[in-house]
């Protein structure tokens, strides 16, 4: 919880705090540091939130990029026939390989 602080450290921390402070202050010492803490979580928390918020909108963004471009392939008659021309090339075997599967090897 508090890192590499172990029990001797705490109680020397605690000790010298009573000491300062005195015994009246320090429960209202302790309430501001847990009310600082539970601040600074919940700033931490919400940064992250909107870190994630950012990534996840970017993602969108590129989906809705790709959906326009797909759109416009689509809605241009040259882009349909490009369309069709690199999914037929795709489809088809290149004509480097072998049809019927035999080695080119002569050995």
């Amino acid at each position: 919880m508090f890192g590499t602080l172990g029990m001797p450290e705490l109680i020397l921390i605690f000790v010298v705090a009573l000491l300062l402070f005195g015994p009246r202050k320090m429960p209202q010492i302790g309430r501001s540091i847990g009310r600082a803490m539970g601040e600074f979580r919940r700033a931490s928390n919400e940064f992250k939130r909107t870190i994630e918020d950012e990534v996840s909108a970017d993602e969108i963004r590129e989906v809705e990029a790709d959906l326009k471009d797909i759109k416009k392939t689509i809605t241009d008659p040259a882009g349909i026939s490009d369309l069709k021309t690199s999914i037929k090339e795709s489809l088809d075997p290149s004509p480097d390989s072998p049809d019927d599967g035999e080695s080119t090897d002569p050995s």
